[in-house]
């Protein structure tokens, strides 16, 4: 009796396993490597206007190309792929007010526009990103606020990007 659950959890465990190995799940960071190749270049236009957002954004592109493409950053004469990034000027809109009609909520909103080459290839894409966050009421947003918005604004366009180009690596599979 009780070699029977030992079998069932086995045969269970067996079923589960085969289940999952044959459903053909890949992440989508494989698809993106695969239209942007191991190594990678970057390349972010200064803004004359914000260069301090252009360094926040250079920083947030190189860790997202780490952690997400899990690629290597690399010298343009190295790079099977080159990304140059251009930041559109962040916009501010108020989303939410108080019962005095000040504003207690805005949302950044960040558009990259991105040009992606490749051996012959040249291809330009348009990501954006926005972030929501509070204000006290009657004041004006801080520089620390600003420049929190705008990175994680960042993030999430650069999160847009890699799924345009995981949906571009799934459709050449």
């Amino acid at each position: 009796m009780k070699k029977y659950p030992r079998f069932v959890t086995l045969v269970s465990l067996l079923i589960v396993m085969t289940v999952v190995s044959a459903c053909g799940y890949r992440p989508s960071s494989k698809y993106a490597r695969s239209v942007v190749g191991q190594k990678i270049s970057t390349h972010v236009t200064i803004s004359a206007q914000d260069p301090e957002n252009t360094v926040l954004i250079k920083d947030a592109v190189d860790s997202a190309i780490v952690e997400i493409f899990h690629a290597s950053l690399t010298s343009k004469a190295y790079a099977d792929t080159s990304l140059n990034f251009t930041l559109s000027p962040p916009s501010y809109a108020a989303i939410q007010y108080n019962t005095d009609g000040f504003v207690i909520a805005y949302r950044a909103t960040i558009i990259l526009h991105i040009i992606r080459e490749s051996q012959n290839m040249k291809k330009q894409y348009t990501a954006k990103g926005t972030y929501d966050f509070s204000v006290v009421p009657n004041a004006v947003i801080t520089d620390q606020e600003r420049f929190d918005a705008i990175k994680f604004s960042a993030v999430k366009a650069i999160s847009s990007f890699v799924a345009q180009i995981s949906a571009e690596g799934s459709r050449n599979r």
